[in-house]
């Protein structure tokens, strides 16, 4: 977890430092591109840093584990992909003006769309689920536009101190409230749900203390909190995506059917076969960076098996 300033050495400090000055030194720069053009370039900086940072093995070692039939040249080309389209993710949060002018009116489709304007007509609260797909913040976007109301978003604090505002503020200039991961951030978020308002939850990390559900096939642990407050709350709970177009700066928001209320692990499960349905659609939009298998190695056998 992120933690203080105050409890980092000089050491940790001046590194942090000096990186932060470089990130923001590189968006600034870019910022001074057209809209289009900037998205495009750090999509292939990205793609280009991949191999030399690990990412692209880090590709290669979760497709080997969940996708071994993939042919090698899919493989390169989602090698790729995955990178390229978190390069543009990242441009698109740090140009959060142009961005939300672009995505306001994005195509918004799907056999959940009826669900969501149900629920909001009869002001019950709802969940909408999505995961590091495509870029989460477009749907986030296109749906406070449809509804005229806020989307209240929950995010993790970035562990750089010296980036993390700019980071922060970037969000904020996509829509308010922002509920930062921790007791306080619950707090505030609880208290939107229980004025029927509406929340985006990003589910798809390993959760320590979470439920070993299933992902791909294979065991990934799940936190199952979303699904009981829902349970709680009464709130309606809606897998959706923002699926990147061919022309790699605009979105189609997509609103799966909302999740039965059933019980947190059989609620959970659903999202994560719902989200894997629409990643084996499109492969290179999902974060395939991730370790969302922590308990398999790269060799796919489970750690706790190994020696």
């Amino acid at each position: 977890m992120p933690v203080e300033k105050s409890e980092l050495n000089r050491s940790e400090l001046g590194k942090y430092y000096v990186s932060g000055m470089f990130l923001k030194g590189v968006i600034k720069a870019l910022r001074l591109l057209p809209y289009e053009a900037r998205i495009a370039t750090m999509g292939a900086i990205a793609r280009n840093l991949a191999p030399l940072v690990g990412f692209s093995k880090r590709v290669r070692s979760n497709l080997k584990l969940t996708c071994p039939d993939l042919t090698e040249s899919e493989v390169k080309r989602i090698c790729k992909a995955v990178p390229d389209n978190a390069g543009r993710a990242i441009m698109e949060h740090f140009s959060p003006e142009d961005f939300t002018e672009r995505q306001r009116f994005a195509k918004v489709t799907g056999t959940g769309l009826a669900a969501f304007d149900s629920a909001l007509a009869e002001g019950r609260p709802v969940m909408m689920i999505t995961a590091h797909f495509g870029h989460y913040l477009a749907a986030r976007i296109a749906l406070q536009e449809r509804s005229g109301q806020p989307i209240g978003c929950l995010y993790r604090r970035m562990a750089n101190p010296y980036f993390n505002d700019m980071y922060v503020d970037a969000f904020y200039k996509t829509g308010a409230p922002m509920f930062e991961q921790g007791r306080r951030g619950m707090v505030e978020m609880v208290r939107t749900l229980k004025k029927g308002g509406i929340i985006a939850i990003v589910s798809d990390l390993h959760a320590h203390g979470g439920e070993e559900l299933t992902f791909f096939g294979k065991p990934a642990v799940t936190s199952v909190l979303n699904a009981e407050l829902a349970m709680k709350y009464k709130a309606v709970l809606i897998p959706c995506y923002a699926v990147r177009q061919p022309n790699g700066v605009d979105f189609e928001i997509i609103l799966h059917e909302p999740v039965p209320h059933t019980d947190p692990k059989t609620m959970t499960q659903f999202t994560n076969d719902d989200l894997e349905a629409i990643v084996r659609q499109h492969m290179g939009q999902w974060f395939w960076i991730h370790r969302r298998w922590k308990t398999w190695n790269g060799l796919g056998v489970q750690a706790k098996d190994m020696p």
